[in-house]
Order: C-alpha cells, then structure tokens, then sequence
C-alpha cells in the first residue's frame, strides 16, 4: 500500500538518520529551510542558551523528528558538516536545449579519467533537477569548505556549513530519488586534495623566481602576489582573477613566461587560502581572458 506523502516525508526523514546523518525540515514543497530565523527567535526551547541555526538543530534523535515531521509534511535537509559527508552535485545546464553547456557528469567523469580513477561507487540521489549527487563520508578531523566550481565545470560539493535535500523530498520540478541502497564510500584521497583548503601563510614576502624580462613585468607580477596573498576572506578569488588579469599584458607581449606568471600566482593564491585547484582555473581563466583583450604595447 502506498504511504500518504506526510508519512512518506517522515520515513525519509528516519532513513537518514539510520544513516547517521543529521536532518532538519525544509519547507513543504521546497529546498529552503523551515527553522525560524535569529531575528524572529524567541530564545526559547532549542535556543533558551542562545540562537540556533538550522546546522546546529539537525539531528538524528528520532523523537525530535517525528515530533518536527507530525507538523507538516515537510521535506528533509541534510547537514552534510554534522553529518560527516561530502556531497558531490554534478549539476545538469539550466539550459538543457544547449549542446554547449557543459554536464556536471561528464567532466567528473573526465576529471577522474584524469586522475586514473574510475568513477566511484557510493549511494547517489538524483536530483529533481535531472542531476546527480554523490555521497561520500570525511576522514576524521577533516573539514572541507563548500565549493562551486572548484572540482570541475558544473560541480560543486556541500560539506561543512552545507546541506542538501535528501531522497524522498518533493520540490515543484520533481523529486529527489534514490538511484541505490549503497553504502556511503570513503571520499577518494585524490579528490581530497583537490577540496583540502590550502595550508595558512606563512609571514613574510612572496619571492617569484627570478627570470629574465623587463623589470616593469617583473615588479608587476611581484606586487600583484603580494596583493593576492593579503587578500581578507571572501575577496580572494575576485582578487587572484583581477591580478592575473593585469600581468597577462606583460605574458601577451613577451616580458614575462607565462608559466612563471602562473606558477607565482599559484603560490600566492594557495597562501591566501584558496585550494590549489580554485588557484588554476582561475589564473588560467584569468590570464587567457587578457591575452584576448590586450592592447599592442604602444596603444597601452
């Protein structure tokens, strides 16, 4: 007998939880989380010690969720920090008459071609969208930042700080479904070393090697690293992509290697804080975008 999709909601609630993963209610019909915000908080219940965010409220108690869930029938949350998950989403195009655009599963499939990997097995949830997510548990002691883009074109992770919506739940372009019952895989070591965050810089200035060239390219590119490496949080990429920009004229016109350009504003990126693969697709970007758009050196 088919379950009514209150009780259906609540059992993919429960199923998550079995899985040791912590749930929170999203708003009937929706990815949004269902949680009052701090501004309408009553520092009552749950937050009587202070105000709690719908990560800090997932849980896996099965009381509280039956509780939560007999309200209304709303769909399910996965805290993906708490629940010690990394979520792969291969993202599908907004705009799926376009042959151009790329698919999320293709270019992880062809990332981990490159890397001499088979796509991994885990349990995977196809999202309402026509995408797919892919499950995998963090080392202990690990904690990975969301990322978009960052993997590969069309996808992004949700790890601390993150969640996705789990199988069962119903939004108006579908529902999320399971593709298989397997158990969650370890995340792959090289795909955690494209998703670890850079270690903290180290003090001091950032020394590009020496090359041969004009010394105006050279100054340049020595005082674009120092600006990227002082780069305050969430300006980061904005400024590696803004910096690359500028020197590529010195690349394009031949001053300065373009590998040297590019191996400086790794290091430099990496010691803001930026992953190692944020780094290269940006500074590739970057510097391809100015090599297009330069002006000759006597019109500059």
């Amino acid at each position: 007998m088919n379950q009514d999709p209150h009780s259906a909601l609540l059992c993919a609630a429960l199923d998550a939880a079995a899985r040791g993963w912590h749930v929170f209610p999203l708003r009937p019909g929706t990815k949004r989380p269902a949680l009052h915000g701090e501004k309408t908080c009553t520092r009552t219940g749950p937050c009587a010690d202070g105000h709690l965010k719908w990560e800090q409220r997932a849980t896996t108690d099965q009381a509280r969720i039956r509780a939560a869930w007999s309200r209304a029938p709303f769909n399910v949350g996965i805290a993906t920090g708490p629940s010690g998950l990394v979520v792969v989403d291969l993202d599908v195009p907004k705009d799926k008459g376009s042959s151009d655009a790329p698919c999320g599963a293709a270019t992880f499939a062809a990332l981990c071609e490159r890397a001499g990997h088979a796509v991994p097995t885990t349990y995977r949830v196809r999202t309402a969208s026509g995408g797919t997510h892919l499950y995998f548990t963090t080392p202990d002691g690990v904690h990975l930042p969301n990322t978009a883009g960052t993997v590969a074109e069309s996808v992004d992770t949700r790890a601390a700080g993150g969640y996705v919506v789990a199988a069962g739940s119903i939004v108006t372009a579908g529902r999320y479904e399971a593709l298989n019952a397997a158990v969650t895989a370890p995340l792959p070591e090289w795909l955690l070393g494209i998703l670890r965050p850079a270690p903290a810089c180290l003090a001091g200035p950032l020394r590009p090697p020496a090359v041969d060239g004009s010394r105006a390219a050279v100054a340049a590119l020595e005082a674009e690293c120092a600006t990227v490496a002082a780069a305050p949080e969430g300006l980061r990429n904005t400024t590696l992509n803004r910096s690359a920009f500028k020197v590529g004229r010195f690349v394009a016109w031949g001053d300065l290697p373009r590998h040297v350009a590019e191996d400086a504003f790794q290091a430099a990126g990496e010691a803001a804080g930026l992953t190692a693969a944020e780094c290269r697709t940006t500074i590739r970007s970057a510097l391809d975008s100015s090599l297009r758009t330069v002006r000759p050196r006597e019109a500059a």
